[in-house]
């Protein structure tokens, strides 16, 4: 069983998916393999900087990541250029990991990805969960949890697919507006009936 796990920026999702972990998921984190296929030395790093140009590179070489995001994040050309960059190597390497999963024996797969339907990894699931909440809880929380003003965590939500987008692709869909003991009932229930 592959379980899609999705859900704008600062829903939950990752809580879900740490839940998930806790009650034995196999967890593929997209969002770290999208900072593994950036890092020097990959082929979408070189591209990267060859489109972007040096200044988004920290001191060491790597690139800043914030100020990658904050270029893209406010132009949605730019977004889907670094996307077309960086997409094929990341879905590769999820295909590769639950085939070896598979390989292994491992039955309860999570792919917890933030865009898993826009990069068409909800193909290679079983199923959709998605993780919602209501827009003021999420301003909230990414200001609080990144530090960004008002205008940065806007950008960053509105650059997604709205949560109404994704529900014609979800088959259980997780309401994360109450407490941290009601998101762990739920996800535990949802885990139990599988």
């Amino acid at each position: 069983m592959v379980i899609g796990l999705t859900g704008g920026i600062a829903s939950g999702k990752s809580t879900v998916s740490s839940i998930l972990k806790d009650l034995g998921a196999y967890i593929i984190d997209v969002d770290k393999i999208g900072k593994d296929v950036v890092e020097k030395g990959q082929k979408a790093y070189n591209d990267i900087v060859c489109f972007f140009g040096k200044a988004i590179l920290l001191p060491d070489g790597q690139i800043n990541r914030k100020a990658l995001g904050n270029i893209v994040f406010s132009d949605s050309e730019k977004l889907k250029k670094l996307n077309s960059i960086t997409h094929p190597h990341i879905i590769a390497r999820v295909k590769d990991i639950i085939s070896k999963c598979k390989d292994e024996g491992i039955d309860r797969i999570v792919v917890d990805a933030a865009i898993l339907i826009e990069m068409g990894l909800n193909s290679l699931c079983d199923m959709v969960w998605l993780v919602t909440v209501d827009k003021d809880t999420q301003l909230k929380r990414l200001m609080e949890r990144d530090n960004y003003t008002y205008e940065e965590a806007n950008n960053r939500i509105m650059a997604q697919t709205s949560d109404k987008n994704k529900l014609n692709y979800a088959d259980v869909v997780i309401d994360n507006n109450g407490t941290l003991e009601d998101l762990k009932k739920k996800v535990v229930e949802l885990w139990n009936k599988l």
